[in-house]
């Protein structure tokens, strides 16, 4: 009954965002206009968080007709210390969303200005506090006097009201949530970032990995373990790999929290906005901005027990242009960086650098780099002379948005017991989803299953390698170079065959005859 309850109320959720995304695009593009979307949802989220909280323990401390959305603004000034010091922020009971929007639906006049105001505020309110880096620059892209959201400013506030109305609409539970089954506000982040990315293309894919491969990656990672202490992702996206850890295992047994980096100012700004969305309090999560590989943020936050990432296909970096890179203790132990035009294991090498002696990486990796020659098979050289590579996963295609390319998972361990490195072809393990292919909870399980055993042998599956192996297959890490494809074509009898042919050849000349017989009957 829960399970149905929960798919019940997570589809309705789903229609509901997708009539606000219909009726509020319009001339704007998706994925652009999902920043406005997914804006005011943290909005809505921050306010009612707040609410809630001063409400609750006010109530309980006796005060049982409380309300801080009705409290006098004054009232509320004389408590804001301490809530910064609790929440990492403070709005004013009139700035709340619901209080805002009640206004606004009467009178919209001024809607941009004031929201601007409110927004510049809440983000001011963490000023000089523990929580200012998670606050500063949050509502940045929520630019409400755009001319994305109408030519004019009459129009714009139209809109603006549209879709603070149509965020409200969504059915997040009752006002402290106890009666909703699912992760309400973070479903609908999910769900937004996924329907953008695929009506995206690649545009969309490079911020957004499959819920389904962010959950194996992160169970990879877990094999064996209750609790964490720190997970980390070294091109974090949107965050959505991070908070896999807080979906599996609960977000208090992830000890010390969540780190990663981002190089993309807006979805810099969308990660730190899914930490709230999914209840991570500003002291629980550390995200950075900036170029991870050229000037990585948390040198006095590593290593991690955990890393999972799925860092961009093939980018450009500065590799040997950079002369202070080839001595950087991340990179230097493998001789050599990796090509400029390819920085893909630039982000491995940065993984292993950074990861603790008893934990456990997972990378989604571009093919070409377990074959290519060159830097990268010097680099690969280096991983398998020093048994660093666990496993090498070989995923089915058109898995992700926007490349139908099979992607592959490195998975990366300091503290290996064997010489080997385990191959497996999952290339099979997956379901068809109208144009995409989808890894459902039974694949992942039996990928994790093939995983743990590590057996020496499983035919078309996988196969348990000597590292000695691969050094004499030019350190080689294709899949397909260790575990044979299964012949799927049909086996053919070749004595049944000639029977059929002899049959044909035997019916041909039994008709040629006959056509001879009429064409003589007719010359005759």
């Amino acid at each position: 009954m829960a399970d149905n309850k929960k798919e019940t109320e997570r589809a309705e959720l789903h229609r509901t965002i997708w009539g606000i995304a219909n009726d509020l695009r319009g001339s704007v593009d998706g994925w652009d206009f999902k920043q406005y979307v997914l804006g005011m949802l943290f909005y809505r989220y921050i306010s009612e968080n707040l609410d809630r909280y001063i409400s609750k323990g006010e109530i309980a401390a006796g005060n049982k007709d409380f309300s801080y959305a009705k409290l006098d603004d004054k009232d509320a000034l004389t408590a804001k210390d301490d809530i910064v010091k609790e929440k990492g922020f403070f709005i004013l009971p009139s700035q709340l969303f619901g209080n805002v929007l009640e206004k606004a639906n009467k009178d919209k006049t001024d809607l941009n200005e004031k929201l601007e105001k409110i927004f510049k505020e809440i983000e001011g309110s963490a000023t000089g506090t523990e929580s200012e880096d998670d606050f500063k620059g949050l509502f940045d892209d929520i630019d409400v006097n755009s001319n994305k959201l109408g030519a004019t400013v009459t129009k714009r506030n139209e809109m603006l009201v549209k879709l603070m109305n149509g965020i409200a609409s969504m059915n997040l539970g009752n006002n402290d949530y106890s009666d909703n089954t699912i992760d309400a506000f973070g479903d609908a982040y999910e769900y937004l970032m996924g329907m953008y990315a695929s009506n995206a293309g690649k545009s969309g894919g490079e911020y957004y990995t499959p819920q389904e491969v962010s959950e194996l990656l992160t169970k990879i990672t877990l094999v064996g373990k209750k609790t964490i202490n720190k997970v980390y992702d070294p091109a974090c996206g949107s965050g959505s790999l991070l908070l896999n850890f807080a979906k599996i295992l609960g977000a208090d047994n992830v000890r010390l929290g969540f780190y990663g980096q981002e190089i993309n100012i807006t979805t810099y700004n969308l990660c730190r906005i899914n930490m709230f969305l999914h209840d991570v309090s500003y002291d629980k999560f550390n995200i950075k901005l900036g170029d991870t590989l050229i000037d990585p943020k948390h040198w006095d936050d590593e290593p991690f027990e955990a890393i999972v990432s799925n860092p961009p296909y093939s980018i450009k970096w500065e590799g040997d242009d950079n002369p202070i890179l080839i001595n950087d203790q991340r990179f230097s132990p493998a001789g050599v960086l990796a090509p400029k035009g390819k920085a893909d294991l630039a982000f491995i090498m940065h993984s292993l650098s950074w990861l603790a002696t008893n934990g456990t990486a997972a990378i989604v990796c571009f093919p070409g780099i377990m074959y290519r020659g060159g830097a990268e098979q010097k680099i690969r050289k280096y991983l398998i002379d020093n048994n660093y590579i666990d496993c090498i996963i070989q995923l089915p295609d058109n898995l992700f948005f926007g490349t139908s390319i099979a992607t592959c998972i490195m998975v990366l361990k300091k503290g290996k017991a064997e010489n080997k490195t385990l191959f497996i072809d999952a290339s099979k393990e997956c379901v068809k989803v109208t144009n995409s292919n989808k890894l459902t909870e039974q694949n992942i399980d039996n990928i994790l299953k093939v995983f743990t055993e590590r057996k020496e042998k499983i035919d078309y599956v996988s196969r348990l390698v000597d590292n000695s192996e691969i050094a004499e297959n030019e350190y080689n890490l294709s899949v397909s170079s260790y575990v044979e494809a299964e012949d799927t074509r049909e086996v053919i009898d070749i004595k049944v065959l000639n029977k059929q042919i002899d049959e044909i050849v035997a019916k041909e000349n039994s008709l040629r005859a006959e056509i001879d017989k009429i064409i003589r009957e007719i010359e005759g």
